[in-house]
């Protein structure tokens, strides 16, 4: 499996006892939606390497997992810290205007008042607020992830439209 093809599920926090158990942590916004899982890649050394999941204990973002033939101490020193991956088409479906991250990279971005502004470069993730990296004529803008300035995207026409707050737009352009 291609890296490519995936996206990040969480990663390994620590060890879980003496039976192999590990703790992940699962950077997705319904951890819930995973918890019926048979399996998942581990990137170890920047190789995707499938794992089959015996058992899975969720509790908010947060779960414990056995991994089959993971069975003490020693067999998980190497997954320890290492990220998780799923295939993109097992994500769940949005409903319309909905988006994932990993989708957007190069849509446009379009106020409601300014018009098209640029284009989604990166998505950073942030513990308090999420942003948009945004080519706005040879220099990074960043635009707050939210649903009062994210309206929706049109994936059709790979456009994600925003009501900017007045005067963000602003200090881009005086630093001109």
């Amino acid at each position: 499996m291609n890296i490519d093809a995936c996206f990040r599920l969480g990663h390994i926090i620590k060890k879980h006892g003496l039976k192999g158990e590990v703790s992940i942590h699962l950077d997705v916004d319904f951890p819930e939606d995973y918890k019926k899982m048979e399996s998942v890649f581990v990137e170890i050394n920047k190789q995707l390497v499938p794992f089959f999941i015996e058992n899975f204990q969720i509790n908010t973002n947060k779960a414990i997992v056995k991994f089959e033939d993971v069975n003490s101490i020693e067999d998980i020193k190497d997954l320890l810290g290492n990220d998780l991956y799923l295939p993109v088409e097992s994500l769940p479906e949005l409903d319309k205007g909905q988006f994932y991250y990993h989708e957007v990279i190069g849509y446009t971005i379009v106020d409601k008042i300014e018009g098209e502004l640029g284009e989604i470069t990166q998505v950073y993730e942030f513990p308090n607020q999420d942003l948009f990296g945004m080519d706005l004529k040879g220099k990074e803008m960043l635009i707050p992830i939210n649903d009062e300035i994210v309206l929706e995207a049109d994936h059709e026409n790979r456009l994600v439209n925003v009501k900017l707050p007045e005067g963000l737009l602003d200090v881009y352009k005086e630093e001109e």
